[in-house]
């Protein structure tokens, strides 16, 4: 084991990255009327100088939409899939508890206007199905200039992304444990492959997304020590997963305080 990352992140070309913590959905506040992965939680993170990142999911007619879930029941007053509405449907859809909607991808990226990074997490059934990769890539390569990244949980959309989207650094989420119901339609070798990343060789992430709880773990350490790459932690809510993040790791997404 080297004593030395075998490259310095500030000249890998993730620098930024790494330099100003990431607020998880947008800063947002819902009690104040600021809800994840909308406009105002954009605005809200750019004022304080913090990155972002947001979640996509896809329209029934193909549109990448900022919002996490797959289902519209928490977030709106309207329910049913996200799948199963028009992108225009979806960007008229009111947020619980503010005046905001539902934004496309296009729309959120244009109201940042690259003040800060942008980290976008591509949503996935792990069905192979890649047209919001595709989708969201176009979307991106319309934007150039802004420093963005792509990440996912499914080490399928990362090994795309090589040659969707080759100038757009690419990451891998992951955590050490897929036992919760969100992975049960894997099976177990593919989730033991995500959870030691045995995907690496055909992924080739640029840098690694992992759970706070998680990082004092073989495969995060070894990719960040051995082969430089940038470990950003997620999702960091109290002052345990600070001081975790800040000995293990080289960022946090994080929410519920302002660092």
């Amino acid at each position: 084991m080297r004593d030395r990352p075998l490259h310095d992140h500030a000249h890998s070309g993730l620098g930024w990255l790494t330099a100003r913590p990431i607020a998880h959905r947008g800063l947002h506040d819902a009690a104040a009327g600021v809800i994840e992965n909308s406009i105002p939680a954009a605005q809200a993170a750019i004022a304080r100088g913090y990155g972002i990142e947001c979640d996509v999911q896809l329209s029934a007619d193909g549109e990448a939409m900022v919002f996490h879930d797959f289902v519209l029941d928490r977030l709106t007053e309207t329910t049913g899939a996200v799948s199963s509405q028009t992108a225009k449907a979806l960007a008229a859809t009111v947020l619980k508890g503010c005046q905001g909607q539902i934004p496309t991808l296009s729309a959120f990226l244009d109201a940042i206007g690259g003040r800060v990074p942008l980290v976008i997490e591509i949503k996935s059934r792990f069905d192979g199905d890649l047209a919001l990769t595709r989708r969201a890539a176009e979307i991106v390569a319309g934007h150039s200039g802004q420093p963005i990244v792509f990440k996912s949980f499914d080490p399928d959309i990362v090994t795309a992304l090589r040659e969707i989207a080759p100038a757009v650094p690419r990451g891998i989420v992951a955590m050490n444990d897929y036992s919760s119901a969100d992975f049960a339609h894997l099976d177990s070798s593919e989730r033991r492959a995500m959870a030691n990343l045995l995907h690496f060789d055909r992924s080739r992430p640029d840098f690694l997304s992992w759970k706070v709880a998680d990082l004092e773990s073989a495969a995060p350490y070894l990719c960040r020590t051995a082969l430089g790459l940038p470990l950003m932690s997620w999702t960091v809510r109290t002052p345990a997963d600070r001081e975790i993040a800040t000995r293990h790791a080289d960022q946090i997404v994080f929410e519920g305080f302002t660092p």
